[in-house]
């Protein structure tokens, strides 16, 4: 009897002693890479968006997760060796968007890649289909095709007079010339002669700037790539300059001065896929995470940037406008 209690003791002792240390020793705490093609000041909106998605969630860095930043500041050569830094780390999850996409699905085939924005994915080779993605990929679309049409649709609309548009795109992408291609028959449809402003590098934008002026465009449109989206002061200070009427991709624009945009909520999307984060870090697999389209859409007017180039925004056009900056 002596004995059997004897060793009951033991037992308890012995289950009691691995419980403690089970209890002492320090929960993995998730490690998640942001790889990105702009710069941290570009994408600073989009970031902030995915940080508060993951605190509605319940994480809060550096006490339970870790973020890993990887800017390539639209030096899209520097995008394979940044998401190899994030592989050797051993993140848990690698969040990105656009080409930088292309970069970190090359770089591993294990660690979970979710996109928070992207253009294309399907025809591009990102994932197999939006509803069974397969592989290590999964995110959320941009919707990039309907959208060019639409944006000069609302040019259009603003300024009827208009014949000439100068697309301002970014050569050498993983989606080739379908940037352009994609505006060419909405343009037809609408009467407008497109003036292509193919850029490979930040080298490349004086002299598209020159073409433009040289070919007399009447109005500018963007593509949105990232490229283009790190120099968006620059392109805005062109627009004013020249008294160009513009329509941009994404919202950053009009905040820096720019006339009008016409664009998914990027902020919005950013802040969907740390919900993609938590899934993916419970257990679940990229694979059996659909793709996601954007469900906010927002169309942004400048009456100050209009002003400052002697437009006027028709009344029409306003009213369809979700924010007015005057």
């Amino acid at each position: 009897m002596v004995k059997k209690t004897v060793v009951v003791l033991l037992v308890v002792l012995a289950l009691a002693s691995l419980r403690l240390a089970e209890a002492q020793q320090p929960k993995k705490v998730p490690r998640i890479g942001i790889l990105s093609p702009t710069s941290s000041s570009s994408s600073s909106a989009r970031v902030e968006a995915f940080r508060q998605g993951l605190s509605d969630l319940g994480y809060v860095e550096g006490k339970n997760i870790v973020i890993e930043y990887r800017y390539a500041g639209g030096k899209l050569e520097q995008l394979p060796e940044l998401a190899m830094e994030l592989v050797h780390l051993k993140v848990d999850v690698i969040v990105t968007s656009g080409p930088a996409a292309f970069a970190a699905k090359k770089a591993t085939n294990a660690i979970p890649i979710v996109i928070a924005a992207a253009a294309d994915p399907v025809g591009t080779g990102l994932v197999a289909s939006l509803a069974r993605p397969e592989g290590n990929v999964t995110g959320l679309t941009i919707m990039s095709p309907e959208l060019g049409g639409k944006r000069l649709e609302l040019l259009k609309e603003a300024f009827p007079k208009l014949t000439r548009v100068a697309v301002l795109w970014a050569v050498g992408n993983p989606r080739g010339d379908l940037p352009f291609r994609e505006v060419e028959a909405p343009a037809k449809a609408l009467g407008i002669k497109l003036q292509s402003l193919g850029v490979r590098s930040l080298d490349d934008f004086e002299n598209a700037f020159e073409a433009a002026r040289r070919q007399s465009a009447q109005a500018l449109i963007t593509a949105p790539q990232p490229v283009i989206n790190v120099q968006r002061e620059r392109i805005v200070d062109f627009a004013a300059k020249s008294r160009l009427p513009a329509i941009y991709a994404t919202s950053e624009f009009v905040d820096a001065g720019g006339l009008m945009s016409y664009a998914p909520s990027y902020t919005d999307l950013h802040r969907r896929a740390a919900t993609y984060v938590d899934k993916i870090l419970k257990g679940a697999k990229p694979a059996d995470l659909p793709v996601e389209q954007p469900i906010k859409f927002e169309f942004v007017v400048n009456l100050k940037a209009a002003k400052a180039i002697g437009l006027t925004i028709p009344p029409n056009v306003l009213a369809r406008a979700d924010r007015v900056i005057k």
